[in-house]
C-alpha cells in the first residue's frame, strides 16, 4: 500500500470543507474596502481613504488566546476563543488611536476537523465585526503528532491607521491627570496558567456551580474578552485622551506605566471600581498576594484612559453613552510605577 498525505495525518478533503464552512462567517467581515475574495494567496484590502490624512501611519499588533484555549478544549466549547484572539490585538492598536483595518488569524490543530474550525472562526469574525475590522485571511495548518488531536493553537494579527497627529503616546501626561477605567468582562485571556495551578479546572469541576460567582466555573472562564475599540474611538472623536493603556499580561503593575512618561507614577485608589468574584476566588483559593493579584490580573479593568482633571467628568458621560463601566480610578502623580492605595 502506498503513501499518501492523508495516511501521513493531513486531510486535504478536511481542510477544504473547513473552508466552506467559513465563509460565510468570513464575508460578514467584509466592507467594500476588501478586494479578494477567500482562498486566495493574499488578503487585499484597499486604502484609498488614507488620503482623507495628513500623515497616515500603519500600527500593528499580534498576539495569541493563551492557555484558556485549556479550558475551551475542557469544555468543548470553540466559538468563543476567536473573540479573545481578535479582542488582544485590536486593544492593543486601539491605545495608540489606530482605528483597525483588517485582521489575518492562525489555527495549528492536532486533527483538522471542519465543523470545530468552523466555530473558532464563527468567534473571529464576531470580534471583527465587534471592533470593525475585516477578516481578509488566515490560515489552518494540521500537525499531526505535534499537537494532540483534540487540540490547537489560535493567533492573530491586526492592522490599523491612524493620523500621525493624533498618535496617543502618553507625552502629554503629567501628574494631577485622572485615570479612568473600563470595566472588564471577567478574566479576559491573561494570567491562565495560574488560574489552572490555582483552580485545577477539570470537565467535572468546571459545571460546579460557585455561588460567589452566580455561575459555574467554566462559564465564568470562558466568558471572551471585551473588545472597547468603538468606546475608544468614539471617546476619541469628542474628548482628548492622553494616554490608554491595555490591562493584559502584567496586569496594572506592567502595563499602566507603559503609557507613563518617566517621573510618573499612577496611584490607584482599590476602592474605586468593582473588583470581580472571580478574582477574589482566586485569591482565596491560591492565598495569592494582592500584588500578585494586580500583576497577573485586570482586576476588574480592561482598560485605563489618562485624561486632563477637567476632561474626567465629560469622559464618563460618553464612555457611559458607548454602553461602557467606566469608574475615575486615580490619578497621575510624580515618582514612578503604580502606587495601590
Amino acid at each position: 500500500m502506498g503513501s499518501d498525505y492523508r495516511s501521513s495525518g493531513v486531510d486535504i478533503e478536511a481542510g477544504y470543507k473547513s473552508v466552506e464552512l467559513i465563509k460565510k462567517h468570513v464575508v460578514n467581515t467584509f466592507s467594500d474596502k476588501v478586494l479578494t475574495g477567500i482562498g486566495g494567496f493574499g488578503g487585499l484590502f484597499d486604502i484609498q481613504m488614507v488620503k482623507n490624512y495628513e500623515h497616515p501611519v500603519l500600527v500593528s499588533g499580534t498576539d495569541g488566546v493563551g492557555t484558556k484555549l485549556k479550558i475551551a478544549f475542557m469544555m468543548d466549547i470553540h466559538n468563543t476563543v476567536g473573540i479573545d484572539c481578535v479582542a488582544m490585538c485590536v486593544n492593543d492598536i486601539v491605545c495608540s488611536g489606530a482605528v483597525p483595518l483588517f485582521f489575518l488569524d492562525y489555527i495549528a490543530c492536532g486533527k483538522n476537523i471542519p465543523e470545530k474550525i468552523e466555530s473558532i472562526v464563527e468567534g473571529v469574525a464576531a470580534g471583527c465585526v465587534q471592533s470593525g475590522a475585516s477578516l481578509i485571511g488566515g490560515e489552518t495548518a494540521e500537525m499531526p503528532d505535534f499537537y494532540e488531536n483534540s487540540e490547537y493553537d489560535l493567533a492573530g494579527f491586526a492592522v490599523g491607521v491612524v493620523d500621525k497627529k493624533n498618535i496617543i503616546d502618553g507625552k502629554e501626561i503629567k501628574a494631577g491627570d485622572i485615570l479612568i477605567g473600563l470595566a472588564s468582562s471577567g478574566v479576559h485571556s491573561n494570567g491562565f496558567s495560574l488560574i489552572r495551578k490555582v483552580l485545577r479546572p477539570s470537565p467535572l469541576k468546571l459545571r460546579e456551580y460557585i455561588l460567589l460567582l452566580k455561575s459555574n466555573l467554566g462559564n465564568e472562564l470562558i466568558k471572551p474578552t471585551k473588545i472597547y475599540v468603538k468606546s475608544i474611538l468614539g471617546l476619541i472623536s469628542k474628548i482628548h485622551v492622553k494616554g490608554v493603556s491595555h490591562i493584559t499580561g502584567g496586569g496594572f503593575f506592567e502595563n499602566i506605566p507603559r503609557m507613563l512618561p518617566k517621573g510618573l507614577s499612577a496611584k490607584i485608589y482599590k476602592g474605586s471600581f468593582e473588583v470581580l468574584p472571580i478574582f477574589k476566588l482566586i485569591a482565596q483559593l491560591g492565598d495569592v498576594l494582592e500584588k500578585d493579584m494586580y500583576s497577573t490580573f485586570n482586576m476588574g479593568v480592561g482598560m485605563v484612559i489618562a485624561v486632563s482633571k477637567e476632561d474626567a467628568e465629560p469622559a464618563l458621560e460618553v464612555l457611559k453613552a458607548c454602553g461602557e463601566t467606566a469608574y475615575i480610578i486615580g490619578e497621575v502623580t510624580p515618582g514612578g510605577g503604580v502606587i495601590l492605595c
